[in-house]
């Protein structure tokens, strides 16, 4: 039952006002009685709501929820500064996430009037292996990340897109030593970022930021020194409240 219930929660996508029983039965194939229930149990523990038409949108209890994950939480909190100055200072998109499985989700995103449409937002997922603060996270995290990765497939979302996995392994050892990774142009046509990993007391990658904009006007080696400096920034003050 936990898991028809949240397959039905799982089953708003970005852009997902509301959504009838009848969508969110075709979408996740949970018989319609048994749906109709789940979501009656759900509304009284305020995680979903319906609307005065018939329909069902997300409540506001998750929102309340998400905001209690402590690890995140403290992350933001933390960063949050940081993560300001980077913007105030280049006025460009900046975001910071965290890998999940094989995904990236970001947690920031901080953008001005006039950026580039960028397919991120709260909560949103991305590949890792094609997006600035994927590889950062990859390159700066354990080898059976990189293996998940390589084992899921490396769809080509671009023509620029590394899919190769010999390549991109080439450049996550690149970034290691550098400590700084780009895109261009590899999850979203005329976008590029560069990125810098959030590391712990060990080296490892929890987190990761960007900054992202026009791929025809963003100089990446030029950012790449702010980003890192934020990067560094933020480690530091994570391992202050000890939980990087």
């Amino acid at each position: 039952m936990v898991g028809r219930a949240f397959t039905l929660l799982t089953a708003f996508r970005p852009g997902d006002g509301e959504l009838s029983l009848a969508e969110l039965c075709r979408r996740t194939a949970i018989a319609k009685p048994t749906a109709h229930r789940l979501l009656g149990e759900l509304s009284e523990w305020g995680v979903v709501e319906r609307t005065d038409t018939g329909t069902w949108r997300l409540g506001l209890r998750l929102f309340e929820l998400g905001q209690l994950v402590p690890r995140q939480r403290d992350l933001l909190d933390v960063a949050a500064p940081f993560l300001a100055d980077l913007f105030e200072a280049t006025r460009e998109t900046v975001h910071l996430a965290v890998l999940d499985g094989t995904d990236v989700v970001y947690v920031q995103k901080l953008t001005v009037s006039g950026s580039p449409d960028i397919p991120s937002r709260l909560g949103g997922r991305m590949p890792a292996y094609c997006t600035g603060v994927g590889k950062a996270l990859l390159a700066f995290g354990p080898p059976e990340r990189l293996a998940a990765v390589v084992a899921a497939g490396l769809e080509r979302r671009t023509p620029r897109t590394v899919i190769a996995p010999g390549l991109l392994r080439a450049e996550l050892d690149t970034i290691r030593r550098h400590g700084i990774a780009e895109e261009h142009e590899e999850s979203t046509r005329g976008i590029a970022c560069v990125a810098a990993p959030v590391l712990d007391t060990d080296g490892h990658a929890i987190a990761a930021l960007s900054i992202t904009g026009w791929a025809n006007r963003l100089h990446t080696h030029r950012l790449a020194p702010a980003v890192r400096t934020a990067a560094l920034g933020i480690s530091r003050a994570l391992r202050s409240v000890d939980i990087a």
